[in-house]
């Protein structure tokens, strides 16, 4: 017998090998029906885990843990390929998993699938939930397993099964009912434990993301153990699509993109304005914060990428030319350009900590079927820096970052949490260096009281990283910043410094970005101010309306004076009665609207309008110079 101690503290008495599904089962149906996974001894499990000794116990329910919706969703993925397989007997299978929110499955089909075909689906996965099956979980040598996905003729499972040859490891595989899958989990025990599930959308798919191989059609959707919950979930969805910047970039004239550069976008006269109100937020920020901006070029010979070691580990990624017979990229990234810019003269101790800031514009080369708007595209500003430091500066330097980090996602608005990756298996350096990288991360995050998540072994190759993960009104996360620490590159590059000693030294450097790629961070902020942003980035803050074209001289001389003050202004000077031009300046998300008439003239006031409150009535110039400025300056959201 073994003893297991449980979440409330309670220690009771089961038999060797006893799973956690049988301990939740023996707590009561109800505990056993919302039992998704398991913490055993701080470890997250499948409930078929034995359990071989003394062990702390504690089930999981969906709501409980990350975790515990991956195993939902990547049991409802099944599900969904048994439906499809049931109504589709010549379906291929080829993978599917759960991801962020809900799941995916990859099918090879005759023909494409259409909306009737998703709903015919959905209530075939229904019936299945309905039914209660087991989810059994069984081994196979290689050859067994050859022979079981031969005979039920699924030609992606076998090469998966390829990429495990030599291993000499059995490989895993989930039976419920007549459906069999190759897949080392984890589930839920039965698909009963199912409740309320959706399927989303139907889209293209390579097999491997290799535009070489076959088209496959990816199925999407999602599932929750409540009814209520998938409401919710889906008027999220619907609201997303009514922000989705996209549309909203058309609408308000700010960007778009073309047939003619795919993932490569245009931004129009009111995109820049909006643009550049934010990079002049970040130079404002970055000139209070000591750092010093470079530009560097946007092409540099193979020689530089075979150095920091991009031409190796990312050449799939980069677009190349050759000049004079030389071969040449386009910088995927800005860091070796900023090595090259440290190492063009001697440094001192004294000099340090150098931070060194860069607008750099990247270029990556992104699958055709991975681009999204803004949110992935082949070409981005990334802004970066890099701080040159000595290793006992890491603790402050990496404190005073998050501080500039957290003054940046606080102005939008955002809430967001930390997240700190340790050592990879794959990594470079000493065990010194890594164990002071990480502890000065810890430090620097603990000193100010910040709360973290570790992800063990998900650092870069080149030192450990702390990523920023905001938040944004409808609840999603987008992992933007990003603070990571390197040895490696200094040594690449022969970077040094004369120590107070007089000697030369090796620099530690942080790599780090606040926004990330400032096109997603556009399209971020679109979507979360559904177009409506705040004065200080509108690209057009007030419009006036004058009431006929007897007022266009006295509108525009109030043009003017706002314009005096920096103030980003237009006029609508067409011949449209006044409810039209208030109308067509809401759609537009104009924060302020100016009426001028007769009685505006008579007073030498205007009739103010907010986007946001409505009718603030009739104020003088001046006063509403001063009120738009106030709140500009406070970047008031």
């Amino acid at each position: 017998m073994i003893n297991i101690k449980l979440k409330d503290g309670a220690v009771k008495q089961y038999e060797e090998n006893t799973t956690p599904a049988q301990v939740a089962k023996s707590l009561g149906a109800g505990i056993y029906k919302a039992a998704c996974a398991a913490r055993l001894n701080g470890e997250l499990v499948d409930l078929r885990t034995p359990i071989k000794e003394d062990s702390t116990l504690e089930i999981l329910r969906f709501e409980d843990d990350a975790f515990c919706k991956k195993v939902y969703w990547h049991t409802s993925a099944h599900v969904l390929a048994q439906a499809v397989l049931r109504l589709f007997p010549e379906a291929k299978l080829a993978i599917g998993p759960a991801i962020e929110n809900g799941f995916y499955y990859d099918f090879d089909l005759p023909r494409t699938l259409n909306a009737q075909d998703l709903e015919q689906i959905e209530a075939e996965m229904k019936k299945i939930i309905k039914e209660d099956l087991p989810v059994e979980r069984f081994e196979l040598p290689q050859d067994e397993a050859i022979e079981l996905m031969k005979n039920k003729d699924q030609q992606y499972k076998l090469k998966l099964i390829e990429e495990h040859a030599g291993k000499g490891e059995n490989l895993v595989f989930r039976k419920q009912g007549d459906f069999t899958d190759l897949c080392a989990g984890p589930h839920l025990i039965s698909t009963g434990q199912l409740k309320a599930i959706k399927l989303l959308s139907c889209t293209g798919a390579y097999w491997r993301g290799d535009a070489k191989g076959p088209m496959l059609q990816r199925v999407y959707g999602i599932s929750f153990p409540k009814t209520a919950e998938l409401e919710a979930y889906l008027t999220k969805i619907e609201e997303a699509k009514k922000r989705d910047h996209r549309k909203l970039g058309r609408e308000l004239e700010l960007f778009d993109l073309f047939e003619e550069g795919p993932g490569f976008p245009f931004f129009f006269p009111n995109g820049m304005r909006l643009r550049n109100a934010l990079l002049d937020f970040w130079h404002e920020e970055h000139d209070k914060a000591g750092y010093v901006e470079i530009k560097t070029p946007m092409m540099l010979n193979k020689e530089l990428w075979l150095r920091s070691g991009h031409w190796e580990h990312y050449k799939s990624n980069m677009y190349t030319t050759v000049i004079d017979e030389q071969e040449f990229a386009i910088k995927p990234m800005n860091c070796p350009g900023g090595m090259l810019v440290y190492k063009s003269r001697p440094h001192s101790y004294r000099d340090l900590p150098m931070r060194v800031a860069e607008l750099g514009l990247v270029h990556r080369h992104e699958l055709s079927g991975a681009l999204h708007g803004l949110m992935r595209v082949r070409c981005f500003t990334q802004d970066d820096a890099h701080i040159f430091m000595t290793p006992d500066q890491i603790e402050p330097e990496i404190v005073g970052v998050i501080r500039l980090i957290d003054k940046f996602y606080s102005t939008f608005g955002f809430k967001y949490h930390i997240e700190l990756s340790t050592r990879p298996e794959d990594s470079l350096g000493t065990d010194e260096q890594w164990e002071k990288a990480t502890e000065g991360l810890k430090n620097a995050l603990d000193s100010i009281g910040k709360k973290y998540k570790i992800n063990e072994g998900d650092g870069a190759f080149y030192g450990p990283k702390i990523d920023f993960h905001l938040e944004d009104c409808l609840g999603r996360t987008w992992q933007c910043g990003t603070i990571q620490l390197d040895f490696q590159m200094p040594e690449r590059f022969d970077l040094t410094y004369v120590g107070e000693d007089g000697e030369k030294h090796r620099p530690v450097m942080i790599h780090r970005v606040i926004l990330g790629s400032i096109e997603r961070f556009i399209g971020i902020l679109t979507e979360h101010f559904a177009g409506a942003f705040p004065l200080w980035m509108a690209p057009e803050q007030v419009r006036i309306l004058p009431l006929s074209e007897r007022f266009h001289k006295e509108a525009l001389e109030i043009e003017d004076q706002l314009k005096q003050r920096k103030i980003k202004v237009t006029t609508d000077t067409k011949s449209e009665k006044i409810g039209y031009k208030i109308r067509e300046a809401q759609l537009k998300k104009i924060p302020y609207m100016l009426v001028v008439g007769d009685k505006e003239v008579a007073t030498n006031t205007v009739s103010v309008r907010s986007r946001s409150t409505g009718d603030l009535g009739a104020m003088q110039l001046t006063e509403l110079i001063k009120m738009i400025e106030k709140e500009i300056e406070e970047k008031k959201i």
